[in-house]
């Protein structure tokens, strides 16, 4: 049940001028309308697996959980270019270090899983993030134990793969931007870096965490980093408008999924942030050692982007059919939900499920709250 694909509807859009409205924000405060119908969306019917693995080196997990899903040959074929999406929404923004909070993808599984697509012959392994500012020092984005970063790993690699791998803050080295149709909510279109449209190959790399808007961010949510910052902020550090939009964020990074398709998702469950996420500070998130719960260490890896974020919402103690973006994702088409759809492989769903603080759910996005919410956000990250 793929929908159109990334090539597809490129070429569609130049012939077609893609025919869509212009974006524009809900006035007013309160909750966002709901999302809107679209009458050709149909309910996901396919069944799914996905990959767990355990242990305590986030490297040899990174590999074994990719030969779980049948190997990176399966995903990435040679001559393609490839887009890893990490979470790394807090670097440079928040003065804590992003990956021992919880906050952010480790960068021992984004540096793995780019050496495998590069020794799948990709042409090109692209790791990109839009964040919350429109440069970050990709040093800073560095190895839970502090011996290397994403700036030396991806240096290494191009000592092995000459030119054929780079590291791309979004939002101030973006070629252009993709108008992603949003037939959902009243944008009508979201500006996405063509770094992803236009990849062959997508991959989502999403850490566990619970989130006072949507529940949980995972590998469908971790596409707001995607969306132009500038385009949709009327206030500095936010994509404010997809949060505004009729449907509110769910429904923007839904949209953005269901074009961009991604081909391979993973969740890091080694240090993750539970209770009033996504970040940890007061009154906010806390982190987790996920070693304090489980024992070890685990990684989820799947094809089905939404089948993987059911998954690891169950591990921490959500249903899915009652987390909008789950159960969105299943009857607009993008994956698979239902717990007797999705096979696991490797570790057990039972033997991952852990106590976890969810958050104390916001329903919708109060636009009044908006300011006092990033000052809160700007004082943290010292920027006063």
């Amino acid at each position: 049940m793929r929908q159109l694909n990334r090539r597809a509807f490129l070429r569609y859009g130049a012939g077609s001028g893609l025919a869509l409205m212009s974006s524009h924000l809900l006035t007013g405060c309160g909750a966002p309308m709901p999302y809107i119908p679209v009458p050709t969306d149909l309910p996901w019917d396919d069944d799914a697996e996905v990959a767990a693995v355990r242990g305590t080196d986030l490297y040899d997990m990174t590999r074994a959980v990719l030969d779980a899903v049948g190997g990176i040959d399966s995903i990435v074929h040679p001559g393609e270019t490839v887009f890893i999406k990490p979470n790394l929404g807090g670097l440079d923004f928040v003065p804590q270090n992003v990956f021992t909070t919880g906050e952010s993808s480790k960068i021992e599984i984004v540096a793995a899983v780019a050496e495998e697509c590069l020794k799948a012959d990709a042409a090109k392994v692209i790791i990109g993030e839009g964040g919350q500012i429109p440069r970050f020092s990709w040093k800073n984005a560095v190895a839970l134990d502090g011996s290397t970063n994403l700036d030396a790993e991806a240096r290494r690699l191009d000592a092995a793969y000459p030119g054929r791998i780079s590291l791309v803050c979004l939002e101030a080295e973006s070629p252009t931007w993709d108008a992603v149709p949003s037939p959902h909510t009243d944008l009508r279109r979201i500006y996405v870096s063509s770094h992803v449209t236009r990849a062959d190959r997508v991959i989502s790399i999403a850490p566990v965490k619970s989130h006072r808007w949507t529940y949980l961010t995972g590998a469908m949510k971790n596409f707001v980093g995607t969306a132009c910052l500038k385009r949709h902020s009327s206030i500095p550090f936010s994509r404010s408008r997809l949060h505004t939009a009729a449907g509110g964020v769910t429904q923007c990074f839904l949209d953005i999924v269901a074009t961009v398709q991604p081909d391979l998702a993973i969740i890091d469950g080694s240090i993750g942030c539970e209770g009033n996420g996504p970040h940890v500070a007061p009154f906010w998130g806390t982190t987790v050692d996920i070693r304090d719960r489980l024992g070890d260490w685990f990684l989820l890896a799947g094809t089905d982007v939404a089948a993987v974020d059911a998954t690891v919402a169950r591990i921490i103690g959500l249903e899915p059919t009652e987390v909008p973006c789950l159960q969105q994702a299943y009857e607009q088409g993008i994956g698979q939900i239902h717990e007797d759809r999705i096979a696991m492989r490797g570790a057990r769903l039972d033997e991952l499920k852990m106590d976890w603080i969810l958050a104390d759910h916001i329903e919708g996005f109060d636009q009044a709250l908006l300011p006092t919410i990033l000052t809160a956000l700007a004082k943290l990250a010292g920027a006063w």
